[in-house]
């Protein structure tokens, strides 16, 4: 698949069209969820369940040693308020960065959502933009997590981010992990509304596989009501 199986990504106003959507949005766990926060705790727990599977799998490869005393860190992309970084990853991580390209959300995870995490000094950087601009620093971190944000990047932008994700995850044992809405047939879903295309499996894979990246894990989240979206789960490391 390339960009061109979804045209709709060539428009000119693909990213701020998106921008305008959100900045609609009030930073709220409602406005995080599209008005359904119904799917917070389950999704929650299976990300939970999805990273215990994945570090089963990746143990022979981390530095365990006792020697070994060093932060671990984590990086959520598009954290909008800090839903996820709050509920998952600082529950797993020493500390997190954020990635939000909406001011008023980060600010809100600052002053509000995250006051008590930042304070303590669990929240390291705050980064005000989108990641197709974004470059993670060098063999920083133990996960890069996105979830829900990655419909938002065109094909093309997203493999140009995953590879240099690929320079931002920790040797040994570091991954990158997405968690994303798919459609069940091939190709795209198009939504106008907030400047977004939901890809099939077979097309995040295939991007995926573009970028140099293979699946060391994968899995559907389970729980949520019918009538949404398949949610999957993908852990990916460089090719070997």
């Amino acid at each position: 698949m390339s960009v061109e199986a979804c045209p709709d990504m060539e428009k000119d106003t693909w990213y701020t069209d998106a921008i305008k959507y959100w900045e609609t949005i009030d930073p709220t766990i409602s406005g995080m969820l599209g008005g359904l926060e119904f799917v917070h705790l389950p999704d929650i727990q299976g990300s939970m369940k999805f990273l215990t599977n994945v570090n089963d799998k990746l143990s022979p490869l981390s530095d365990s040693s006792p020697e070994n005393t060093k932060p671990t860190y984590a990086c959520d992309c598009g954290t909008g308020i800090g839903r996820v970084a709050k509920h998952f990853l600082l529950k797993k991580f020493d500390k997190v960065d954020l990635v939000e390209q909406n001011g008023k959300f980060l600010q809100a995870a600052q002053d509000t959502y995250l006051k008590e995490q930042h304070e303590a000094q669990l929240i390291g950087q705050y980064f005000a933009m989108g990641l197709q601009d974004f470059t993670p620093e060098k063999n920083k971190y133990d996960l890069i997590w996105c979830q829900w944000v990655l419909s938002h990047l065109t094909d093309e932008d997203l493999v140009k981010f995953l590879k240099r994700c690929k320079d931002g995850i920790k040797e040994p044992g570091g991954f990158i992990g997405i968690k994303e809405n798919v459609v069940g047939k091939t190709g795209y879903t198009f939504d106008s509304t907030d400047s977004s295309a939901t890809r099939s499996i077979k097309v995040f894979e295939e991007l995926f596989k573009k970028a140099g990246l293979e699946i060391i894990y994968t899995m559907q989240q389970q729980g949520f009501p019918k009538g949404l979206f398949r949610v999957q789960m993908w852990a990916l490391r460089p090719l070997a």
